[in-house]
C-alpha cells in the first residue's frame, strides 16, 4: 500500500489522529432539551464523584452537556447560566483525549486550541486524566468593563459556580460522574493554554462515565 493510502486508512480508523498537529472545529448537534429526570430527583442525586470509567462521551451527550453548562437558551443570546450584568465573561474550555477546545456558545461548536491531550494537567489529582473531559472555566476580565478588581474576582467566581452547578445537575440527570475542582496549577495550565494576562482560570470540572 502506498504511503498516502496507508495514512488515509489510518485516519479513517482513528479520526482523532490529526496530521501535523491539526485540530479542526467541531460543529455540535443541536442540544436535546426534552427528557431527563425531574428536577427534585436530580437535586436528590447530585453528588461529586472522583472515579471515572473509560470511554469518550458520545457527541450528542457532549453537545447537551455544554449547552446545559453555558449554552444560549434565548433569542437575545442569553445563557442557561447567569452572569453579572450579562457580561458572559466565563469561557468554557474542553480538554478531551484528542485536544483542547473552546466552547463557542453562540455557534454551539468547539473551536480548536491545542492538538494535545492535556487532561492530566487540568488538576493535581491523579483521576483527572481518566475523565472523558475536563472542563476548564476561564474568566476573561477584559469583558467585565469598569468593574473593580475585587468585583471582577467576586462576580467571576459566582458565575463559575452557576455554570458548574448546571453541569452537576446535567450529570445527575444523565447518570454521569462529575466533580468540580479548585486544585489546579493555574499558572502552569494558563501557560499551556496560551491564555492572555486578562484571562484567569477559576475552577475545573471533570466529567465522565461512572466507574464500574
Amino acid at each position: 500500500m502506498k504511503r498516502t493510502g496507508y495514512m488515509a486508512a489510518v485516519l479513517a480508523l482513528f479520526p482523532a489522529l490529526c496530521l501535523a498537529g491539526e485540530l479542526k472545529p467541531v460543529a455540535l448537534a443541536a442540544p436535546e432539551t426534552d427528557g431527563g429526570k425531574p428536577l427534585m430527583q436530580v437535586l436528590k442525586e447530585r453528588k461529586s464523584v472522583r472515579e471515572f470509567g473509560p470511554g469518550a462521551l458520545p457527541m450528542q451527550v457532549l453537545s447537551n452537556l455544554l449547552w446545559a453548562a453555558a449554552g444560549v437558551n434565548r433569542a437575545d443570546g442569553r445563557r442557561t447560566a447567569p452572569t453579572a450584568s450579562n457580561r458572559q465573561e466565563i469561557d468554557v474550555y474542553v480538554a478531551a483525549a484528542d485536544g483542547l477546545y473552546l466552547y463557542d456558545a453562540k455557534g454551539h461548536r468547539l473551536e480548536p486550541v491545542l492538538a494535545e491531550d492535556i487532561r492530566a494537567a487540568t488538576g493535581t489529582q491523579a483521576y483527572v486524566r481518566d475523565a472523558a473531559v475536563n472542563l476548564i472555566y476561564v474568566a476573561d476580565f477584559a469583558k467585565m468593563g469598569q468593574s473593580s478588581p475585587e468585583n471582577k474576582v467576586l462576580y467571576s467566581a459566582a458565575d463559575t459556580g452557576f455554570i458548574s452547578q448546571n453541569v452537576y445537575l446535567f450529570c445527575a440527570s444523565q447518570g454521569l460522574a462529575t466533580v468540580v475542582r479548585a486544585s489546579v496549577d493555574r499558572d502552569a495550565l494558563a501557560k499551556t493554554m496560551k491564555l492572555r494576562p486578562e484571562q484567569r482560570i477559576t475552577l475545573a470540572q471533570s466529567v465522565g462515565f461512572v466507574k464500574k
